[in-house]
């Protein structure tokens, strides 16, 4: 009998002492920076002081004390260091933007929700034209710390010169005033506080009365706009909402003007989740009439990423390449996607690659590597003989070659050598094809054909292209992938990379360590019957590290 109690007393310390370690664990647990990205994407209350019609909203959904500490964390631990410096520079110069400083001003009372709308200001003044101004909502983690922030706000300023004018609109309290912030010229700014935890800052009074008056109309926020719900809840999760219409897309998201000029264009919606030390973008283009073809054809191109290998810089899985580039091209994704294929296309003096390419209604993989360009085709697409007939055109003769033991189409041309003071005609190739059961491979180079059968760093590619895939539930037509030294090299090129690297006060190309890109039809706007949709689905995967 005494030992049943003896045992059922060290049941009872067993199971208290397992749940007391439980509730440590799921109290760390919940305090980890690891966790701030791990929630469901929603818009935040701020949401209903921003217009609908705002030119550029960004609402960022994690606490902005712990993203530093998130970024440390996911980091090599060689870089944790200066990824935590250089983190943490990029989020304090994004609010220095705004004239606020951080660390001195924010970081004792600000909450987990930000959001930042640039938009058309009414004019001032009769006569004047309209002015671009900007709204920052600031969420608070308690009562008084957005109370006491405005206190020593108004205060700073005050002792620097500007003029308060205090009234009140649609109930709340304004605060507003024109002096020097953090040195900088003097500017125009108005302040309101929502229920004492919500902090609205706008770029002078009538831009923020232009926030109240349509926190008051459902159909003229953003959080009552039944599109932007429905588009959040496909993206799922993630730690941040960007906005932007046409003329936003063009100025400071970088969207070829080709788009963004298109009198269908709606505009864009997008969700950007950090997933360990890469930065994941889920994004929906609108159109007002259908434009986008739906295709599935997505099971032989990932077919033929499977039989490829070799090196490859970067790999391209083209649904249907002809219609790409085919000049009348009305399409959007073919607008989008057609320069940068005739860039690569041009690149290649023979003129070979496009006369494939321009000739296939896919699938196709593109490869492009050390020993040059490697394509993957369905046999008997494109046809050879139209493929002949085009390079005959090209100045290309067509002949046959044993290789390893496999019979070689080749394509030469003949070109003049001179050696040692003499002349010779040398044939020069500019393809190969070689066919085997379920793919015809076209190369640049015999070096490239033999490299295929071998491993190499395609298999980056390949597990490039699975991670962008992997959160979702299907694939999208068109797929990219660039190792690290091209996707630097288009970085670089891109105006919203350039804005951000001026925001952290250094180059952050280093970091990159590839990049993979996604698009096609969105698929959550398909019904049976429909062949061609009004969004495009965008994605986008940035390793780092």
């Amino acid at each position: 009998m005494k030992g049943r109690s003896f045992l059922l007393a060290l049941v009872a310390v067993a199971m208290v002492l397992l749940t007391l370690a439980l509730g440590f664990w799921w109290a760390m647990a919940r305090q980890s920076p690891l966790r701030i990205m791990d929630r469901s994407l929603e818009l935040p209350r701020a949401a209903r002081f921003m217009p609908s019609d705002a030119a550029l909203t960004l609402h960022w959904l994690v606490d902005p004390r712990q993203v530093p500490a998130y970024a440390q964390a996911v980091a090599p631990v060689r870089q944790r260091r200066v990824v935590n410096e250089s983190t943490r520079q990029l989020r304090d110069g994004v609010f220095a933007l705004a004239g606020l400083d951080f660390e001195t001003e924010l970081a004792g009372w600000i909450g987990p929700e930000v959001s930042f709308a640039l938009l058309d200001a009414p004019a001032q003044q009769s006569g004047e034209q309209p002015k671009e101004g900007w709204v920052l909502a600031l969420s608070s983690r308690d009562q008084d710390g957005a109370k006491r922030f405005l206190q020593r706000f108004w205060q700073t300023r005050s002792l620097a010169g500007t003029d308060l004018q205090i009234s009140r609109y649609r109930g709340m309290g304004l605060i507003s005033g024109r002096g020097a912030l953090l040195g900088r010229d003097p500017q125009p700014i108005a302040t309101a506080l929502i229920d004492d935890d919500l902090l609205l800052l706008a770029s002078g009074r009538g831009v923020l009365e232009q926030a109240l008056d349509v926190s008051q109309l459902e159909s003229q926020h953003q959080l009552g706009d039944p599109v932007l719900a429905s588009d959040l809840q496909s993206f799922g999760r993630g730690a941040a909402v960007l906005i932007a219409n046409p003329a936003a897309m063009d100025r400071w998201l970088g969207v070829p003007s080709v788009i963004t000029a298109r009198e269908d264009l709606q505009g864009l919606v997008a969700a950007l989740t950090p997933q360990g030390s890469d930065l994941a973008l889920d994004a929906v283009v609108h159109f007002r009439e259908p434009r986008i073809p739906v295709v599935s054809q997505m099971t032989d191109s990932h077919a033929l990423l499977r039989d490829a290998g070799g090196d490859a810089e970067t790999v391209a899985l083209l649904t249907n390449p002809a219609a790409l580039l085919a000049a009348d091209a009305n399409e959007p994704l073919a607008q989008w996607i057609a320069p940068l294929l005739r860039q690569s296309l041009e690149s290649v003096p023979t003129g070979a690659a496009a006369a494939v390419v321009g000739l296939d209604e896919g699938p196709m993989l593109w490869q492009q590597g050390p020993q040059g360009w490697v394509l993957g085709t369905r046999p008997n697409r494109p046809d050879p003989d139209m493929v002949d007939g085009k390079l005959q055109q090209l100045g290309l003769t067509g002949s046959t070659l044993d290789s390893e033991g496999q019979s070689v189409q080749v394509w030469t041309r003949l070109a003049r050598q001179r050696r040692r003071g003499e002349e010779s005609l040398q044939a020069e190739l500019a393809v190969a094809l070689e066919r085997h059961a379920g793919v015809n491979w076209w190369a640049e180079t015999l070096d490239g054909l033999r490299r295929r059968g071998e491993s190499g760093d395609l298999i980056q590619r390949q597990q490039q292209l699975q991670e962008l895939d992997s959160a979702s539930q299907s694939a999208l037509a068109q797929q990219l992938a660039f190792a690290a030294a091209s996707s630097r090299s288009h970085l670089g090129q891109w105006r919203p990379w350039e804005l951000v690297q001026g925001v952290a006060g250094r180059s952050l190309l280093p970091a990159v360590k590839g990049l993979s890109i996604a698009a096609g039809a969105d698929h959550n706007a398909v019904s049976v019957q429909d062949e061609r949709v009004s969004s495009l689905r965008l994605r986008a995967r940035l390793q780092l590290g």
